[in-house]
């Protein structure tokens, strides 16, 4: 019973490691977010932003990438057991 549990369980339950991992990845990105400040330091320079918002903006971006690389962290330091 428990050869075939693991013939029709282990593929599905691996998919969903994987598609968990990658939106791990995705929402966690910390160069995406370092991206989002330059951006943001750029639109400040041309003028596109005010002053205000920048601010705002950096403040709002900091802090995430602050939780990015603390999520980073302990993704990074799992122990992944396969059998």
């Amino acid at each position: 019973m428990f050869l075939l549990d693991d013939l029709f369980l282990k593929p599905f339950v691996s998919l969903l490691t994987i598609i968990h991992d990658m939106a791990l990845e995705e929402q966690y990105d910390v160069e995406a977010i370092r991206d989002e400040l330059k951006e943001n330091r750029l639109l400040y320079e041309v003028g596109e932003l005010d002053q205000t918002e920048y601010e705002r903006r950096k403040d709002e971006l900091e802090a995430e990438l602050e939780v990015a690389q603390k999520a980073r962290e302990r993704l990074s330091g799992r122990v992944e057991v396969k059998g």
